[in-house]
Parts: C-alpha cells; sequence; structure tokens
C-alpha cells in the first residue's frame, strides 16, 4: 500500500472524503499524516479524530507561497514519512521549489472549476459573473503554474438560472469528493502516461 499526505489549510472536506474512502476500501491509499500551514484548521482535527498523524507546519512569513527554507521543511517532513503522492485540498500556498524537485509529478490538487476556465480564487462567483452554463472541478498534477498541470480527471456541474456562490460550490463539491479518490487510485496505480498536458489511462 502505497503512502499519501494531505496538505490542507482549512475545513478539511475533501480529506474528510478522503479518510473515509480509505476505510471504505474505496481509495488504496495509506494516509501517512496531514500537513497544515494552519494551526487552527479544522483538516488537522479531523485527521486526528480519525486517528491519522497530524501536523502544523510552519509557512513563513509570505501569505501566498512558501519560502525555499520553510519548504524544505514540508520536503523533510514529508520524505521522512515515505510519502509516494502529495494530495492538495485546500492548500493556500502557491507550490513552488524544492517541493516540486523533490516531488516532481507526485503532487496533485483539486480545483473547484473546469479548468483552464477560471483558475486562482473566487472561481465560483466567476463563473456565474461570467454567465457560463455549466462549472465542475479538476483534479490535475502540480507545476510551477498556478492550476496549470496536466489534467487526471473532470466532473461537470449544471449551473441553474438560481444559484448562488454557495449553492453552485457545495453541488461541485459533491463531484470533488467522487474524482479526487479516482484520480489518486489512477495515480498511485501507474496506470497512466502523460503526452503533451494529456494524461491517458494506458490499463
Amino acid at each position: 500500500m502505497k503512502n499519501i499526505a494531505v496538505l490542507a489549510s482549512g475545513r478539511g472536506s475533501n480529506l474528510e472524503a478522503i479518510i473515509k474512502n480509505i476505510k471504505n476500501g474505496t481509495l488504496h491509499a495509506n494516509l501517512a499524516c496531514v500537513i497544515s500551514d494552519r494551526e487552527d484548521a479544522n483538516a488537522l482535527a479531523i485527521a486526528r479524530d480519525a486517528g491519522y498523524k497530524a501536523l502544523y507546519l510552519d509557512p513563513g512569513p509570505k501569505k501566498t507561497w512558501l519560502l525555499p527554507e520553510y519548504e524544505e521543511k514540508y520536503v523533510t517532513t514529508l520524505q521522512d514519512h515515505k510519502i509516494d503522492l502529495v494530495c492538495l485540498s485546500g492548500f493556500m500556498r502557491i507550490i513552488k521549489q524544492p517541493l516540486l524537485t523533490a516531488f516532481a509529478g507526485r503532487i496533485l490538487n483539486i480545483h473547484p472549476s473546469l479548468l483552464p476556465a477560471f483558475p486562482g480564487l473566487e472561481v465560483q462567483k466567476k463563473a456565474l459573473e461570467y454567465g457560463v452554463k455549466f462549472s465542475g472541478c479538476t483534479v490535475h498534477f502540480v507545476d510551477d503554474t498556478v492550476d496549470g498541470g496536466p489534467i487526471i480527471a473532470q466532473a461537470a456541474v449544471p449551473i441553474l438560472d438560481d444559484d448562488d456562490a454557495d449553492t453552485l460550490a457545495a453541488r461541485i463539491l459533491k463531484e470533488e469528493h467522487r474524482i479526487y479518490t479516482e484520480a489518486i487510485n489512477l495515480v498511485l496505480s501507474g496506470k497512466y502516461k502523460i503526452e503533451g498536458r494529456r494524461v491517458i489511462k494506458t490499463g
């Protein structure tokens, strides 16, 4: 069984789904640790309550990214736990070096839009303002762009006439819980290849 780590900053909804799917046998992985850049993150409480190791690591002085000397602590912690795959779950930091080097091709993120549409923050608000008829979620590999790595899985959600940002986000979240597990299983299985930007199943 391969080891995964979850990096989270907030409420931990996707983490909760990951734990549930590990325990019911849907997700074939061992959750070795959960790491947060916030001491008060609900994700840490969720992990501890479920019996998993939960760690706070100082993110340093920058608000949107980790300085290299702080990011190095994340790398060391992940390596100490023999992590095969890093899964971001609402981790509100831009990943840079040295994480991208140490875990090249082994960091996933889930984003609540159909990338490449609406990267970044407040994506449901952007989708509604733009007037699109569908939104959704995307699991992608993390690279040195913001929400720009090769796409592993997506799910579409129709936008209803009476939707607001909260109702749309709630429906998207249900799909996030489903496709993140599917994407993690695929990457851990190794039964895929990347051609250009395309992630293609091989098994």
